[in-house]
């Protein structure tokens, strides 16, 4: 297809500039805001350290600068390594509400004879009801940015997120682009990015698969791409000579263990160009692969396959895998780096050769680990294994003993080939779900997220000390609660493999499995609440089709459950902070509010007449009031009610409303600090409103948007001005007034 001057926005991160990016559109019947926003007050935002907690699907070393490289994640943009503070330097949180679907990273390149050149492209689904890609550049390493935005989907979320750099610097002449697409073909541009056409010739024709071209790279003046859409028997590796002609690479390997081509490096030194292959995408389903060597002086391919897939491990396990990062040095020729991917029985590993891969080690044999900055990495074990979902793999040009890969969840490194720790600092992916702000005790926050359940923050500048909550280990957190007026006791719910619902007697630091659970909670574990005084348990459970059942209460601390009838089906329940007795759900189905007054045997309708349907909707009760319910309900705005629920009334200042929590109450005022995610005017953004929702404040700027943040927001309720904001792939953010 051809894509005729596409638009290009420039992009100044920082600056204004970047506030026309999320601009919300206008809609017939919109109430206009009462108030107008007060002057916005300086905030400054960091991140709660977790460290990492999400897939690394790429690390680039720059070729020609030292100490310069860059990694991608699948949805939490891009970053930048500074050699001199050790850590990674966020480059997209300036992407706003609107552009969510840019957060996710499909490739970068670098122009060797450029160091202060990158380039970028975004977009995190290929599906119908997700945003078309776009191309970042920008001349200062990521400093600021020009955009182009494509008229093809992308998909860095998406089977193959972790294959290699589908973008790349043409080797003759760095006005040319090569772009990689999964539906589209292969995209061309002449003017460095700026506007991009179909590139004639390239014999590649896209499937339902959705892979397209894996891979681009340059082998002296050729490029060579990778094609995933083949059956195992057609051509899936090409290459043109001259940027106009593509031919398919004669001799190149077939059958299901190189099906799809995942990776791919160049050893000047040798000149062969290293390829590594297997029969799925990844970063799951590959059980077979291989690697495989391309002399490009006289086009003879040698197999290099350090162990082949299929054998039995030592308990009778099949030993399936596939092959997914390679790396070669760049001061030694001839030696290289490969990984295993989808390992699961044996673990994965990375593998290395000094003689042109005819012999190999496997460096997880002889490998130390120290993951004490990021002790979550021990998954409740007592050690960390080597890592799965290893694609990213990059050796450093200047150092041939500085080795990197990416996880599901971090960056390992090593200077010396045996003792290995997370390089991750900077770096923090995170899908956060919940946040709890406790308003005693040595924690100021406790998180539920996705991928990494349930952690206790006793520092916001250091990854907790205890990792991940254990007793059970969650993969991810539906659900996560307080008693208001025992604030000790902590209930947590989630994706377990030892059960779903866990207590902790001590706010959250050390937790046990409820003695029972209902039978549905294995399939479908939803939010779950307790009352003000922790005498009770209310848990929803909702299957991850969408699919609704009937809640369960416990008044035993989970050692017995009973259904609740009368609750409405996949509502979440909200207990009243002040009085023990009262619960809340609301229906979505129906716009109704339902309200308990015997702490949640029973359920009866109230306020009717709501908005319904809409996809995202939060009942929040102010804290330390009875009674005090605030309504968020998206693009509807915002509703309260002082009676219970038994009314309410439309916030006007406020039009569209995502999320909302609250936090210690200015000096002077008496009502607390009220904080929303969603629109006031114009854009959407963060919020804060010190005198009950008359006005508010914008409390982030253009720099700091990270895309989708709707999911929870929370003050703090000791310290005035503090606010935690759960982003989806950035990690939890935290802002203070400076």
């Amino acid at each position: 297809m051809h894509a005729s001057p596409l638009s290009r926005r420039a992009v100044l991160a920082g600056t204004a500039a970047a506030a026309a990016l999320t601009t919300v559109p206008f809609l017939p019947g919109r109430a206009q805001a009462a108030e107008t926003i007060a002057a916005a007050p300086t905030y400054r935002w960091r991140n709660a350290v977790m460290g990492g907690t999400g897939f690394i699907t790429g690390v680039l070393f720059h070729p020609s600068a030292r100490g310069l490289a860059y990694a991608r994640t699948d949805i939490g943009g891009a970053y930048r390594w500074d050699d001199r503070t050790a850590s990674w330097a966020p480059l997209t949180d300036h992407l706003g509400w609107d552009d969510w679907n840019l957060l996710g990273v499909e490739a970068m390149a670098v122009d060797p004879a450029h160091p202060n050149r990158l380039y970028l492209s975004l977009g995190t689904y290929a599906q119908s009801w997700a945003g078309n890609g776009a191309v970042l550049r920008s001349e200062d390493r990521g400093a600021t940015w020009a955009r182009t935005d494509l008229d093809v989907k992308l998909g860095a979320n998406e089977d193959g997120r972790g294959a290699g750099e589908r973008l790349l610097v043409d080797p003759r002449d760095s006005d040319v682009l090569w772009l990689g697409t999964r539906h589209d073909g292969l995209l061309k541009s002449t003017d460095r990015g700026a506007t991009w056409a179909t590139a004639s010739g390239f014999p590649g024709s896209p499937s339902a698969g959705g892979q397209g071209v894996t891979l681009l790279i340059a082998a002296g003046r050729v490029v060579y791409a990778g094609w995933g859409d083949s059956d195992g028997t057609t051509a899936n590796l090409f290459r043109t000579t001259d940027g106009s002609t593509w031919n398919a690479v004669p001799g190149q390997p077939s059958g299901t263990a190189a099906k799809v081509p995942i990776r791919a490096a160049y050893d000047r030194g040798t000149s062969h160009l290293y390829v590594t292959y297997a029969n799925a995408p990844g970063p799951n389903g590959q059980s077979s692969g291989s690697v495989h060597k391309l002399c490009t002086l006289n086009g003879k391919w040698t197999e290099v396959t350090p162990v082949k897939p299929g054998g039995t491990t030592a308990d009778g396990s099949a030993d399936t895998f596939g092959y997914g990062g390679v790396a070669v040095d760049a001061r030694r020729p001839g030696t290289l780096v490969v990984s295993t991917n989808n390992r699961w029985a044996e673990v994965d590993t990375v593998f290395r050769s000094t003689d042109g891969g005819r012999t190999w080690t496997s460096l997880k044999d002889t490998a130390v680990f120290d993951v004490s900055e990021t002790p979550y990495l021990k998954w409740g074990a007592d050690k960390p294994k080597f890592g799965w979902w290893i694609q990213a793999l990059a050796l450093d040009p200047y150092d041939s003993r500085h080795v990197l890969y990416g996880t599901g969840a971090t960056i390992y490194g090593t200077r010396d080939l045996k003792n290995w720790a997370p390089q991750i600092r900077g770096l923090e992916e995170a899908s956060a779900r919940q946040l709890i702000s406790p308003p005693v005790g040595t924690a100021h926050l406790i998180s539920g997220n996705g991928d990494i359940g349930v952690m206790y923050h006793e520092s916001l500048t250091a990854s907790p000390s205890r990792g991940m909550a254990s007793n059970p280990v969650f993969g991810s957190a539906t659900g996560l609660a307080q008693a208001s007026a025992k604030p000790a006791y902590v209930v947590r719910s989630g994706w377990g493999d030892n059960g779903n619902g866990a207590y902790s007697n001590d706010g959250g630091q050390t937790w046990a499995p409820f003695k029972a659970q209902p039978a549905i909670a294995k399939d479908a574990p939803g939010p779950i609440a307790t009352n003000a005084d922790g005498s009770v348990l209310l848990w929803v459970f909702v299957h991850w089709d969408g699919t609704k059942y009937p809640a369960h209460r416990s008044a035993d601390n989970g050692v017995t459950w009973s259904e609740v009838t009368s609750f409405p089906k996949g509502a979440t329940p909200v207990a009243d902070p002040a009085d023990p007795r009262l619960c809340y759900a609301y229906d979505t189905d129906t716009g109704t509010l339902f309200a308990s007054t015997d702490s949640g045997l029973t359920f009866t309708a109230r306020a009717t007449g709501l908005p319904s349907g809409d996809s995202q909707f939060e009942l929040v009760a102010a804290p330390g009031r009875s009674g005090d319910l605030w309504l968020s309900t998206k693009w509807n705005g915002l509703y309260r009610s002082t009676d219970g629920g038994a009314t309410f009334s439309k916030v006007p200042s406020c039009w569209a409303s995502y999320c909302l929590g609250f936090g210690k109450a200015a000096d002077g005022a008496d009502y607390p600090a009220i904080y929303l995610v969603g629109s006031t005017e114009a854009i959407t953004a963060v919020h804060r409103s010190d005198d009950g929702a008359k006005s508010w404040v914008r409390i982030n700027d253009d720099a700091h948007q990270w895309g989708w943040i709707g999911e929870a927001i929370t003050g703090d309720p000791r310290v005035y001005g503090r606010v935690y904001l759960a982003t989806n792939g950035r990690g939890i953010q935290y802002g203070e007034p400076v």
